[in-house]
């Protein structure tokens, strides 16, 4: 515990540094990782393999393997966000509010980073690529904690991010690995060093998570995303989007669990969906099959209910989906206005596949996480969900005196930013 706090006190100095770090330093810290990543790759692969060979004798699940392999093409994925990432706007000191209370006292409302984020990930090496490019760039030193099934794979990388940081100028400290579940309890004690706590996982952790510490707490439970199949939806379109949402990658937050069907199509769509499901190895659980409509399957497993109305649809999801991402698949309007006015999450979607929600194709060069909280960061958390803001006011001797005293009053003259 000791040595932790040892580390949280070097992390909340970084912090202070790391808020007035200059875009170009801080990207040109993103491009040396991305080049030692790359020169690395080799002792990566070997320690992901390490990885690998433990979790396939200890029997993890097929998708959770995929989760954790980092080969080239992950390789590739990652240093690709981080090019985009140098391509985006700093979002530390933009201004978003500039009023004059009176003549020469002028009060600004400037971003500037959140300071220290802990940040808990599941046993996916390329996320803490990910989520360590994030904070850089938006000015927050970071403590990460991956899966126990990556451990090695993860040492490997936060040691070769850490060196370029260093290296190109990042102070010491920005960045601190977290190896054990015991660090994880003790770090939600540090609420004197730690600002943010950013857990992914299940519903269950999340909920630990949030009953075990006096820090501001942001993510997501679990991802229940659905796609409802409208009566006026184009069958070819739905099956493929529906198909891409459910089988592009199952074991992820914004994967769909429910597809729901309006009664009045089920006879056309239903044969060319299930074949195509089927084809790609899903398991069908019908509206007799299912037990708990609020189920993460993160397999190659669907729930199918059909539905009268786009709102029955919008009530079932409203009720059994948690928040993430939900899809309609609709050519009429109005009916996708209603669904997509109506919807409680933090993405709702016409005529796309729910894997859309995601950082890096919303051009947020990556994400921390998902948040299906409504207040401070909503959906997926890029850059512009890990900064906050700070008032300045400048004046010239000014004193509250002469206003409370009506010697002066104020002209509160809002301006454009």
């Amino acid at each position: 515990m000791s040595d932790l706090i040892s580390f949280a006190s070097e992390a909340r100095k970084a912090s202070r540094k790391m808020a007035v770090i200059d875009k170009e330093s801080k990207n040109n810290a993103l491009l040396a990782i991305s080049a030692a990543l790359i020169s690395n790759k080799e002792e990566i692969f070997r320690a992901n393999a390490e990885d690998l060979r433990k979790a396939e004798k200890e029997k993890l699940e097929g998708p959770l393997l995929k989760r954790l392999r980092f080969d080239e093409s992950k390789l590739k994925d990652v240093t690709d966000g981080i090019l985009s990432l140098t391509k985006l706007e700093d979002p530390v000191g933009k201004v978003l509010l500039h009023t004059s209370l009176d003549e020469g006292l002028e009060l600004y409302r400037v971003t500037c980073p959140i300071g220290v984020i802990g940040v808990i990930f599941e046993s996916r090496p390329d996320a803490l690529v990910q989520i360590a490019s994030l904070c850089l760039k938006s000015g927050n030193a970071v403590f990460l904690k991956g899966g126990r099934e990556a451990f090695n794979t993860n040492k490997v990388l936060s040691e070769i991010i850490l060196k370029a940081g260093i290296d190109s100028g990042l102070p010491e400290g920005w960045l601190h690995l977290l190896a054990t579940r015991e660090d994880v309890t003790a770090m939600l004690s540090l609420d004197k060093y730690i600002d943010l706590i950013i857990p992914r996982g299940s519903n269950e952790f999340v909920k630990y998570i949030m009953n075990n510490t006096n820090i501001a707490v942001m993510g997501h439970a679990d991802g229940v995303c659905h796609t409802y199949i409208d009566r006026d939806a184009d069958i070819d379109m739905a099956v493929k989007v529906a198909t891409d949402a459910k089988t592009q990658y199952v074991s992820v937050c914004n994967a769909t669990e429910t597809i729901l069907i309006h009664r009045d199509i089920l006879d056309k769509v239903k044969g060319p969906l299930y074949e195509s499901l089927k084809a790609k190895g899903v398991t069908i659980y019908e509206e007799g099959d299912v037990s708990e409509w609020h189920h993460e399957y993160l397999d190659y497993k669907v729930s199918v209910k059909v539905v009268d109305s786009v709102n029955e649809a919008v009530d079932h999801i409203n009720t059994y989906g948690s928040g993430h991402t939900d899809a309609i698949i609709t050519d009429n309007d109005e009916t996708a206005r209603i669904f997509l006015d109506s919807v409680d999450s933090g993405s709702v979607l016409r005529n796309c596949s729910t894997r859309f929600a995601d950082g890096f194709r919303y051009g947020f060069g990556a994400e921390v996480g998902i948040s299906t909280s409504k207040l401070h960061a909503r959906g997926p958390v890029g850059l512009e969900g890990l900064i906050t803001y700070k008032y300045k006011l400048t004046g010239n001797g000014d004193i509250v005196g002469d206003y409370a005293e009506g010697r002066k009053t104020f002209k509160h003259i809002r301006h454009d930013v």
